[in-house]
């Protein structure tokens, strides 16, 4: 595969010894790209046109020193100078207009030389965007030892990550969060909960990812933290083949005992071999319920599932990555149409060991060893045609994760007459998704009107393909362990679960200046989604006959797990076939959003701009089950909202802005948290249930933002928000009973309100010398206030108020990156922190559950070798390694913040260091 895309890629590049210059084109008030303005090579015939979106690409420039001019009708023209260009480089020049201050024929040029017009430009795309947005670039991903999205997302203002891979913007939950890959929308990546897993995506294929917190009509409104949006690379500027490989090691993992089940060769490239899945003539729910098979059958269908639950032991491999991406662009016709490609592959797998995870809720007293084989692989396909006033796209990323996970158990269940356990649980869980998005984007007439079309096709699958589970109990002490085989129930049945999603959307957006205030323009648009989800999940267990007298049965269940369901044993029939059947077990979902959209962006006077307008949507969910005697669809939902918002920008100066606005959105349930199937999370030590009456959640929103652009590059600004709730979607303890449920139910009532505060700044000063031009210290700090009210539904909560669930106190990032050699040595250094959160809400008889603050340390030193093609870094993280812990509070007391409570959970994960290379063709 490495040799075909190499082969298949024009690495000529440029012509022999010449290089480019290449870059954008930007109004200076909106940051709109202009189309159609020229930019040529002064004194000489080299020059081009802006495509629709405003890039521009002059190419064959022999090495030297040039100035660029820019031309455009209606503006300022603008000569740029002292712009260097070196052979085989593509040298980016980003450029800002200005209009005209008078309609006279004589041309006014303003002089600029290449430092000045680099610093403007990004001071533009900073400076000028409609709403309040916080984001990151590819080139401060790159100084960052960040290795995917979820990584890269806790560095932004405002963002946190729970369970490393689920975003929290503001303190808010990741199902109050939306995600966007390219333009459409990305699904939920998980079975129990609404939430998109970052971690799938590499950090390397990411061109930039912007969070609004603000909303505008152009935007999907089902978002109250953040709308999450992440660009990929499709035109790159020049042709290259990078190659990269990296190792890591785990300071509690590597090299450490590693113990897993079965493993197949195809377990390292991401795909179960089919051997742990049940056969294709695997008798029937139904047959299996109504003892329909024979003694015979019955012996064959046991036989033919994997019951290898043998325990390997080794050592835990370091962790390893590589990636290949190929970028390819191509000059076609006198016109300079552009023609290019990226491709990239990318591979991880690690192997990690949790030694001692600790759980203690209720009447639980459980160590666990958990060890973890994981393995990642993606594919990038982007393809770009930019012609004319024209350009298509087709963008397409694959990406599967293997997760396998053995635990070892053992500890006390008090509430039953066992006085210790030995619990083993063997766990697979496979994720795949599927994503291609093709669009399209065109100026109309000399207006600067401009058409956007998206069609978008995605498909998400997570399959358990067999996830075992045997528990072995000691009544008494110094009493043998017996295997809980002799009856079935969800704590040791074999799961086998597959879910299918398919995702369909299409969009289109229409804008044109119009003469309304001093400069305005009008945007409209259309967006539908349709979802279709299946569902369907098998609890499957062999059953001991306790009362064969051919056989010594406690021999049988004394054995140890390896051999307890060996072929000597099955094949004397002592093993029933039985299964446990709801009907809830199975659903199927749809869902089909239509939205519309009219915006108004006007420009009053020279320091005033409103975006304000309203979006329409339109949602239609229905959710099936089996269940007999309930009507179906058994959840129906149908609602129409009136989303309207406006974003209002003061410019105080050319470096500082004053923001406001305020903008309705909403939260819909998601179709887990609707579908009443039970599963048990033997991890939670918990059943996990949707429920079918949840309503959707409207939330209204306010902002204030000072910002302040001191130089390219550098910020500081504060705000302050404020959201109110209605109907707010929470997962709650269902602990009236002796085994606990977590659901999700509506509050009565819910607000936040916070602050944040965010800076990045060269310490020059400091000092004017070179060391602290450098260095550039960066932090934000984000302070949230919540209150959730639990509703009048006839159950005694222990919390008749508490904070929303997920929602962080403060959040705190800090950084400090310095560089040396001419950007050839970098040193990064990286700080996250966050508040006391809660895990899940409390129910009657305990607290709610709070996650502990914890510190996390990173750190990466990077160096550029072989004349710049190929860097090597050294990479730390999580360097404190401090524990993660889950309290509580027992005996009917509300949990109080400022104490210790009772372990729900505690562990830690290690520290990883990892040392990469990477090189440019």
């Amino acid at each position: 595969m490495v040799f075909l895309l190499i082969g298949v890629v024009n690495t000529r590049g440029f012509a022999q010894g010449t290089g480019k210059i290449v870059g954008k084109i930007l109004d200076g008030k909106t940051s709109e790209t202009l189309i159609g303005a020229t930019a040529g090579i002064q004194g000489t015939t080299s020059g081009t046109a802006t495509d629709v979106e405003g890039h521009y690409v002059i190419s064959g420039i022999a090495p030297g020193k040039y100035t660029v001019l820019i031309r455009y009708i209606g503006y300022e023209s603008k000569a740029v100078s002292d712009i260097e260009v070196k052979a085989g480089v593509a040298t980016q020049l980003d450029v800002t207009l200005m209009q005209a201050k008078s309609a006279t024929l004589n041309e006014v040029v303003v002089k600029a030389t290449y430092k000045q017009e680099s610093t403007g430009a990004l001071y533009a795309i900073q400076k000028n965007s409609i709403s309040i947005s916080d984001g990151i670039s590819s080139e401060l991903i790159r100084r960052s030892p960040d290795r995917n999205t979820s990584d890269v997302l806790k560095r932004v203002s405002g963002a946190t990550i729970q369970d490393n891979k689920f975003v929290v913007v503001r303190g808010l939950s990741d199902r109050y969060n939306s995600a966007s890959l390219d333009g459409s929308p990305l699904p939920s990546t998980e079975p129990n909960r609404k939430a998109f897993s970052f971690d799938i995506v590499p950090s390397n294929l990411i061109d930039n990812i912007i969070i609004s917190k603000t909303a505008s009509p152009d935007i999907a409104g089902d978002f109250a933290g953040g709308s999450v949006q992440i660009s990929t690379k499709d035109i790159p500027d020049r042709n290259f083949i990078n190659f990269g490989i990296g190792y890591s090691y785990n300071t509690q993992s590597t090299f450490k005992s590693f113990n897993t089940g079965f493993r197949s060769a195809s377990d390292y490239f991401g795909f179960d071999d089919g051997s742990r899945k049940l056969s294709s003539n695997f008798p029937s729910t139904s047959q299996i319920v109504n003892k329909q098979l024979s003694s015979k059958q019955n012996i064959q269908s046991i036989n033919s599932l994997n019951n290898n639950f043998n325990i390997y032991n080794s050592k835990a491999f370091p962790g390893q990555n590589y990636q290949l991406t190929v970028g390819n662009v191509k000059e076609i016709g006198q016109n300079k149409n552009r023609f290019g490609t990226t491709v990239s592959l990318t591979y991880r797998n690690t192997q990690t060991v949790i030694p001692n995870l600790v759980q203690q809720f209720d009447n639980f007293d459980y160590h666990n060893q958990q060890n973890k084989f994981s393995t990642n692989v993606g594919a990038l396909a982007n393809f770009a045609y930019s012609f004319g006033k024209n350009k298509i796209t087709f963008k397409n990323l694959y990406n599967r994760v293997f997760d396998d996970q053995f635990t070892y158990r053992t500890g006390a269940n008090t509430s039953t007459t066992s006085s210790d356990n030995h619990f083993y649980a063997y766990d697979l869980l496979e994720k795949s998704l599927l994503k291609s998005t093709i669009e399209g984007e065109h100026a109309l007439g000399n207006k600067s009107s401009k058409i956007k079309w998206n069609l978008g096709y995605s498909n998400v699958k997570n399959d358990q393909p067999d996830q075992k589970k045997v528990n072995y109990k000691q009544s008494n002490p110094g009493e043998p362990y017996y295997a809980t085989v002799t009856s079935l129930g969800k704590e040791n049945a074999r799961v086998f679960s597959t879910l299918n999603e398919n995702i369909y959307s299409g969009k289109v957006d229409y804008s044109v200046p119009i003469k309304v205030f001093e400069q305005s323009t009008l945007k409209a648009g259309v967006y539908s989604q349709y979802r279709d989800r299946k569902f369907n999940a098998r609890f499957i267990g062999l059953v001991l006959d306790q009362n064969n007298q051919d056989y010594d049965i406690n021999s049988i269940l004394q054995r140890p797990v390896q051999s307890l369901f060996s072929r000597n044993v099955t094949n004397t029939g002592l093993f029933g076939l039985e299964e446990l059947s709801n009907p809830t077990d199975r659903y199927t979902a749809n869902s089909f959003t239509n939205s519309g959209y009219l915006m108004l962006d006007s420009k009053i006077g020279s320091n005033i701009r409103v975006v304000y307008g309203l979006r329409v949507e339109k949602f239609n969910l229905k959710l099936n089950t089996e269940e007999t005697g309930v009507s179906q669809p058994r959840t129906q939902l149908d609602n129409t909202d009136l989303l309207p918002s406006v974003n209002f920008t003061y410019s105080l100066t050319p470096k500082a802005n004053f923001r406001a606005s305020y903008y309705r959105t909403v939260a819909r349930p998601e179709f887990r948290e609707l579908a009443p199937f039970a599963y048990y999370d033997y991890e939670l030590l918990a059943t996990l249930q949707g429920n079918p009456n949840l309503k959707r959640t409207i939330i209204d929103n306010a902002d204030l933002r000072y910002e302040f652009y001191p130089s390219a590059g550098q910020v500081f600004s504060v705000s302050a928000f404020y959201k109110k709730f209605t109907d707010a979607i929470e997962p709650v303890i269902d602990d009236v009973n002796s085994s606990t449920t977590i659901s999700y139910f509506n509050s009565k009532s819910a607000y936040v309100y916070g602050f944040e505060m965010e800076a990045r700044k060269t310490l020059d000063f400091i000092s004017g010398q070179q060391f602290f031009k450098n260095t550039t210290a960066y932090a934000n700090l984000s302070i949230n206030k919540s209150k959730i009210t639990n509703p009048d539904d006839g159950i005694t909560r222990l919390e008749k108020s508490r904070q929303l669930v997920g929602q962080s106190p403060y959040v705190f990032n800090a950084g400090l990156l310095h560089t040396e050699f001419n950007n050839a040595l970098s040193i990064n250094v990286l700080l996250n922190r966050l508040g006391k959160r809660i895990f899940y809400a409390g129910g009657q008889r305990f607290s709610s559950i709070y996650e502990s603050p914890r510190t996390v340390l990173d750190m990466q030193v990077g160096y550029k070798v072989l004349k710049s093609k190929g860097e090597v870094k050294l990479s730390g993280s999580d360097i404190l390694n401090q524990k993660y812990n889950f309290t509580y509070q027992l005996n009917g007391k509300p949990y109080i913040p400022s104490g210790t409570g009772n372990t729900f959970r505690s562990y830690n994960t290690g520290s990883n260091y990892s040392l990469s290379f990477n090189y440019t063709f």
